[in-house]
């Protein structure tokens, strides 16, 4: 699982434990070059205000962005995963959950919240990339589907932030079992005709664009958000052939139909209110 995501950027690979979602210290420097304050970085929503890249964030911050003066209450806080299968690789699954708990401060790789945005209460999950690479187990899956039915009994908008290497593979079967689950989850929603906004950000990929991340009422992206079930490198193996240029991009995804449209992070609130007000039929909000 350690090398899911490698970049190879300037002749550097960096593992996903490696990988931090915001940046740390006093200054960052984005993937062009461009070296911003961190302070001024978290003031313009992670955003690089000279090349506009998109830092990854977690859900501490997308919080932050998106409910009211951050007022929101967590749902389903303290579960965490157990290890069924006994599984070991490079060290055993059991000890790499309690030193993904120990280094990022999270139970897994999501956390649900019920709160207002822009005074009308909503409900959001939104998965971080720093637990095991947001991979999808368990109680991803079962958070999702406790968030979902708290949407549901509450007749709430619900909002899913995916950022995820996909499925689990040290839960196996268990894992691959919710992506049924969150989809018969999103179905019922459907039946309530309660509003699904689906957030894909970078990365979205293996099951969890199999599954719920692809199947919003309306699915949107942030810009250059890697969005796609196999990884570029493993597509290109498979047809054996040079993929085009900016492949697997929000960009390109937005272009074959895949997303409704991207917005550009300091808009995420506004525009996902925006949405909510017209399939609602609320009076439009400035």
């Amino acid at each position: 699982m350690s090398s899911w995501f490698k970049r190879k950027e300037k002749g550097i690979q960096t593992a996903t434990e490696e990988k931090k979602d915001t940046p740390k210290g006093l200054w960052y420097k984005s993937p062009t070059g461009k070296i911003v304050e961190s302070e001024e970085l978290a003031k313009n929503y992670y955003v690089s205000p000279e090349d506009d890249y998109h830092v990854r964030i977690g859900s501490k911050e997308y919080f932050e962005i998106l409910f009211d003066d951050n007022k929101f209450k967590e749902l389903d806080e303290n579960i965490s995963s157990k290890d069924p299968l006994k599984f070991v690789d490079t060290k055993k699954y059991s000890e790499r959950l309690k030193a993904a708990q120990q280094k990022t401060g999270l139970t897994d790789a999501i956390r649900t919240a019920v709160g207002k945005s822009m005074g009308k209460e909503i409900v959001i999950a939104c998965m971080d990339f720093s637990f095991i690479g947001g991979s999808m187990g368990s109680v991803v899956g079962e958070k999702i589907a406790r968030a979902i039915d708290h949407a549901k009994k509450k007749k709430v908008p619900f909002l899913m932030i995916s950022k995820s290497g996909g499925a689990r593979m040290m839960e196996a079967a268990l894992s691959l079992m919710q992506l049924a689950k969150t989809s018969a989850k999103l179905a019922q929603l459907a039946e309530a005709k309660i509003p699904y906004i689906s957030l894909c950000t970078d990365p979205t990929t293996g099951g969890t664009t199999a599954s719920y991340a692809m199947l919003g009422d309306i699915n949107i992206s942030e810009p250059g958000a890697l969005i796609g079930f196999a990884g570029p490198r493993v597509v290109k193996d498979t047809v054996g052939k040079d993929l085009p240029e900016g492949f697997q991009t929000s960009e390109f995804v937005k272009e074959h139909g895949f997303l409704d449209f991207i917005t550009h992070r300091k808009d995420l609130k506004k525009k996902v209110n925006l949405y909510i007000d017209l399939i609602q039929n609320l009076p439009v909000r400035e």
